[in-house]
């Protein structure tokens, strides 16, 4: 089956039930199932892989005792599915006791081991929307209908997942980063077999997922495979983008994802042991949010603020490995940003980290779900940077990207890595003799960029693009450019006033 047609047989069925309603339910209500099914899959390769295996999830509530049946009729629908499925399935697989035929309360799932604990976590996040059975029946069907045994049509799969991720993230794009993006960080990172991976805002995963497959393509042994399954660190705040995360691991073979429901800023950087670092580090981290003082304070004072990409930068510092390396997402407002905290942040990460490539990318990377304009840094725990190589990723002909007319895609790309291994610096011609030398790709000391209050201004786009921002991306992008021309302004008044002896 076509993917666009599966989608939208899937969402059709959705619509109407009158339990779901929005985007976000629906991907909910696929993702529980969609783990469950997956989760069936495994058990059956590790029964065949373990003559003495025994089943994780109780007889009766795994996937082929409730959803699969040889004969229509011998399937639960309807009323009798609802209720199985609220006041039993959920209720043993969270962990919570039940009534049996003689009205007593009874616990059918009390292990405690890893893969258990996985599977009730991951239940008592989840909810069936669903109202009506019958529509149920139907969206289960379509699930058991998919092989995951069959190579080809369990990868088939993963672009179906990819496109739902894609097609149903929210507004303002935190479930998800654009797959052009992460593949060329985790390709310019190049993590290897045997080392430790993290995300600490992970999202669906992206970051992660590319990863894994970056390791797989370098080729590896089948003695190394079992270092894959706890190579993958990922940590999630909110509900619904850490349930599609964990269900994305599974589908990638990762059989018990250390993927965490939790605030990664929430823990004191200060008393983080080795066990705690990592030696790769890839992230987008959520920006423009603000943190409670409460949390600011697992931060040193002189780098705490309210805003989350700084904290997580942070972050990112306190648990890098030595000779460990990282590709990182942030926004203008962090290469800009003078004020204290900002400059102490970022004259921390030249002094004890070698920052060697700052990209800047174009405002419409991500949108229409934000207009805000990013950056691509890329460090290592190695030595003190000595100077730093700043590239501008134009897009030609003035265009911009576009989710349905000009996609991002790696291929776009081609011409950053050309750059990468190859690297020069390239000045902007000059429309005018009398305008101001800029540079499209250049390397800047580490001097310069304190001596420029550690400002990493350099290489910006010469004309901004016209896009409608939000009112929120207004203040920000208002805020940063204000900043930006009154250092500027600072700088030609001194040399005014030099000039005349002031």
């Amino acid at each position: 089956m076509a993917l666009a047609t599966l989608i939208k047989r899937l969402q059709d069925i959705m619509r109407g039930d009158a339990g779901v309603g929005g985007d976000e339910q629906r991907l909910s209500q696929i993702v529980w199932i969609l783990f469950l099914k997956i989760f069936d899959y495994k058990e059956e390769e590790w029964e065949l892989m373990q003559s003495d295996y025994v089943p994780i999830i109780p007889n009766g509530y795994r996937w082929r005792d409730w959803v699969t049946s040889t004969s229509v009729k011998d399937q639960m629908t309807g009323g009798e599915l609802i209720d199985f499925v609220n006041n039993k399935l959920f209720r043993v697989l969270s962990g919570d006791a039940v009534k049996n035929e003689k009205g007593e309360e009874v616990y059918l799932f009390t292990k405690t081991d890893r893969a258990s604990l996985l599977v009730k976590e991951f239940m008592r996040e989840s909810t069936n929307f669903m109202k009506n059975g019958v529509l149920l029946r139907q969206l289960l069907n379509i699930f058991d209908e998919i092989d995951f045994s069959d190579y080809a049509e369990r990868h088939a799969f993963n672009d179906i997942y990819e496109t739902l991720l894609k097609g149903l993230q929210k507004n303002n794009g935190e479930f998800y980063t654009p797959r052009a993006i992460t593949s060329f960080v985790v390709d310019k990172v190049n993590p290897k077999i045997g080392e430790k991976v993290a995300d600490f805002a992970c999202g669906t995963g992206g970051f992660l997922v590319d990863a894994l497959h970056h390791v797989e393509d370098a080729g590896i042994k089948v003695e190394d495979l079992p270092k894959l399954q706890h190579s993958f660190y990922g940590v999630e705040k909110k509900q619904l983008p850490y349930m599609l995360c964990t269900t994305n691991m599974l589908l990638n073979d990762i059989a018990e994802p250390d993927i965490m429901h939790d605030n990664s800023l929430e823990q004191d950087v200060r008393r983080y042991s080795d066990d705690d670092k990592f030696d790769v580090i890839l992230m987008n981290p959520p920006y423009g949010g603000s943190e409670l003082e409460i949390v600011q304070k697992n931060f040193p004072a002189e780098l705490r603020n309210s805003e989350t990409a700084d904290l997580f930068m942070i972050e990112i510092m306190y648990r890098l490995n030595k000779n460990g390396r990282c590709g990182v997402v942030l926004p203008d407002g962090f290469i800009f940003g003078t004020d204290n905290s900002k400059s102490a942040i970022k004259k921390k990460l030249l002094e004890e980290f070698n920052l060697h490539t700052v990209i800047r990318l174009p405002g419409s990377c991500f949108a229409p779900y934000t207009s805000i304009a990013t950056n691509l840094l890329f460090f290592n725990k190695t030595e003190p940077t000595t100077d730093v190589w700043f590239y501008r990723f134009d897009l030609p002909n003035g265009q911009k990207f576009s989710m349905k007319k000009n996609p991002m895609t790696r291929e776009k790309m081609s011409a950053l890595d050309e750059w990468w291994g190859n690297r020069i610096e390239i000045k902007d011609e000059k429309e005018d003799s009398s305008m101001t030398e800029t540079w499209k790709a250049k390397r800047v000391s580490v001097d310069e960029i304190a001596a420029n209050n550690y400002s990493l201004d350099f290489c910006g786009f010469p004309n901004e693009e016209k896009v409608i921002l939000s009112p929120k991306d207004t203040i920000e992008n208002f805020k940063a450019e204000r900043k930006r021309l009154d250092r500027k302004m600072d700088a030609k008044l001194q040399e005014i006033m030099d000039m005349l002896g002031v």
